[in-house]
């Protein structure tokens, strides 16, 4: 493997790692992402899990962890006849990284919050406790 494209498959992977940090998904989810990404019209829960070879319970359960987690869309297509079925496709770059900016502040000021909490809560001017070795029996 030359290595641009090594170095191009690595930062995919990093990319990829990056909505399993911020949005909780597994290896499955990320390879259904991947799958859905390489197409331009959308794919049905059926297609994703033949081009995965799993199971469509399988499949459907990423696909809907991906469609909460909000970097994918699911869209109705209507048969000529009456019904329906979904097709999935990813939003774009731009939309999936403005909702991981929103989540990633969100997460940094709750932590802020509970960072202060903790300063207050224990901190030594409010228990008025001293540096000193803890002994049995204190």
């Amino acid at each position: 493997m030359t290595g641009s494209v090594r170095e191009d498959l690595e930062r995919d992977m990093e990319c990829l790692d990056l909505l399993e940090c911020v949005h909780g998904l597994n290896e499955r989810d990320r390879a259904a992402y991947r799958t859905l990404h390489g197409t331009d019209e959308g794919l049905t829960v059926d297609d994703v899990a033949d081009r995965l070879d799993c199971e469509r319970s399988t499949a459907y359960r990423s696909i809907s962890r991906l469609v909460e987690a909000g970097v994918v869309v699911q869209r109705q297509v209507n048969y000529e006849q009456g019904g329906y079925y979904y097709v999935y496709q990813p939003r774009t770059p731009e939309e999936a990284a403005r909702e991981m900016r929103r989540l990633l502040n969100s997460w940094y000021a709750t932590v802020g919050q509970l960072i202060q909490e903790f300063e207050d809560r224990y901190g030594r001017e409010a228990d008025g406790c001293e540096d000193r070795p803890i002994r049995p029996g204190d």
